[in-house]
């Protein structure tokens, strides 16, 4: 049977009710996209598919229209699972206006999941989401009221052999939309060009074990024997139709670049980290660089760590500039180990990569505790060591695979400034300076929603550490404790009447003044 087809016949074979599996990443990244618009084309021009359940384990689109927004039309979808949703402005609307059931899930554990519905078995069983508001006695992943009544639909609690796990459970996939780089006349699919593996092969066996099809799309076709067996990412076994788009991309912002997909190395210099698309070169602000350069003194040498996306991205930058690139391994939870983490819209690849492996196994090295340190931002934090990323501003963001690093890694680093909304900072030689106090205090009460859980951190001895542009804060069994203040800062003025609850302060040193203007 020919499997090659035009975007067109492909989005043909999917049938109103089904379940779509979508795997690819941010900015573009990895996304199918001429496949995509040829199922919204087909939806906007007949009515079809509708009805569909949409599950993407990482965030996908960018803000255009792209991505997950390609099925983002009232009846097209009526639930969409999904790790992350700022990428799919559209997507969310229709939540926030409860025209969808909407859920959020971790994204490690969404990208194992396929690899338990190909094999057969419940789901995945895990301690990664207690006490965050995806455990099913807080919200279920539930990210709007209509699907809050459903809290115990995709997960519920277990007990195994005395302890308490989650059980994500497993569902049958109709269709798995993937993206390679080539196909050859038998449908074998290679991901040479690609930044990230994503979970291609569980989701394509998990459709094919599903009764359902695997559609993919490649940048080019070539002879059946071309590609060598073990460069074959997903077997023409499991595919069943394969879409030729010339003019794929590696992600909206980037065409091509040989580095992030490990087929060569490029010199690594600052201007190269720094150099945006269009040729010009944007240094790091000061607070943005202290924070990151604070940060970066938590780092030993030998060290594995997860840079998360925004700010911690930064502290690459860092490490490059002192020199210290070589002391630690950096890593994504998109599948990458080694290198330098590439930033902005095209976060989840990296320059350089040692490795690239498939998301899922990144993810479970990930949960069982392979990594050091994890660097990662935060929208609010309280009294007990809570975090907030995925739900503020009366909008939901999701949280990517925030749950499964925070939850697991040994030291953990949150990082950000103290406050938001106008807030204007400099750096000095005599420590930090603020022109203009910030609108919005990101030390609350509470937070309002558990996307980290500082409980679950103190009673498995996880070190946490908060660290702003003016003081720097431990958790504890106690509560927050404050570790160290800003040269320049008023303890109480700058930093205790700007927070919601009062830390321990007993003890507080000075930040290092050398991080301020060397």
């Amino acid at each position: 049977m020919n499997k090659i087809m035009s975007p067109e016949q492909a989005a043909d074979l999917i049938m109103d009710n089904s379940c779509v599996w979508l795997a690819a990443g941010g900015g573009g990244v990895n996304e199918p996209a001429l496949l995509l618009q040829a199922v919204e084309n087909r939806f906007e021009k007949k009515g079809h598919p509708s009805g569909l359940t949409l599950c993407h384990s990482a965030g996908i689109g960018d803000k255009k229209g792209g991505g997950v927004d390609c099925f983002a039309h009232e009846g097209m979808v009526r639930r969409v699972i999904g790790s992350h949703w700022t990428w799919s402005v559209r997507m969310q609307q229709l939540a926030a206006e409860e025209k969808i059931e909407a859920y959020v899930l971790p994204q490690g554990t969404m990208t194992q999941l396929p690899r338990e519905i190909a094999g057969g078995r419940p789901g995945v069983i895990t301690q990664i989401g207690l006490g965050t508001f995806v455990d099913p006695r807080v919200e279920g992943g539930a990210l709007n009221a209509r699907s809050l009544k459903n809290k115990t639909e995709l997960v519920e609690t277990v007990n195994l052999l005395g302890k308490e796990y989650l059980l994500y459970k497993a569902f049958p996939i109709d269709v798995a939309l993937l993206r390679g780089t080539t196909a050859d006349e038998e449908g074998n699919i290679s991901v040479e060009e690609e930044g990230m593996i994503t979970e291609l092969l569980s989701a394509a066996q998990a459709a094919k074990n599903s009764g359902g099809i695997v559609i993919v799309q490649v940048k080019r076709l070539v002879q059946k024997g071309t590609i060598p067996p073990k460069s074959v990412q997903i077997p023409g076994v499991l595919v069943d139709a394969v879409v030729v788009d010339l003019k794929q991309r590696q992600s909206e912002k980037t065409y091509y670049n040989p580095a992030y997909s490990g087929e060569c190395r490029l010199s690594c210099c600052m201007e190269n980290l720094e150099k945006q698309e269009n040729g010009s070169i944007v240094k790091m602000a000061d607070i943005r660089r202290l924070i990151a350069r604070r940060a970066a003194q938590e780092l030993k040498a030998g060290s594995i760590v997860n840079l998360g996306f925004g700010m911690p991205d930064g502290v690459a930058k860092v490490l490059k500039e002192e020199g210290r690139e070589c002391e630690t391994v950096l890593t994504i939870e998109q599948g990458i180990i080694g290198g330098i983490p590439a930033g902005g819209t095209d976060f989840g690849m990296a320059m350089n990569p040692t490795a690239i492996v498939d998301q899922p196994y990144q993810f479970d090295w990930y949960d069982g505790g392979g990594l050091d340190v994890a660097v990662l931002s935060f929208a609010q934090f309280d009294q007990k060591g809570n975090v907030n990323v995925s739900k503020f501003g009366g909008r939901g963001n999701g949280v990517g695979g925030f749950i499964n690093i925070s939850q697991a890694t040994k030291t953990v680093l949150f990082i950000g400034t103290l406050t938001t909304g106008g807030l204007q900072e400099t750096c000095s030689e005599r420590g930090l300076e603020i022109q203009k106090e910030g609108t919005v205090k990101k030390a609350v009460k509470q937070v309002d929603q558990i996307s980290f859980s500082g409980e679950f951190a103190v009673k498995n001895g996880r070190n946490v550490l908060f660290i702003t542009e003016r003081a720097v804060f431990k958790l504890t069994s106690q509560g927050l404790c404050v570790l160290e203040v800003a040269p320049g800062i008023d303890l109480e003025k700058d930093v205790l009447e700007q927070m919601e609850f009062r830390p321990i302060t007993e003890g507080a040193k000075k930040i290092d003044l050398s991080l301020f203007h060397n």
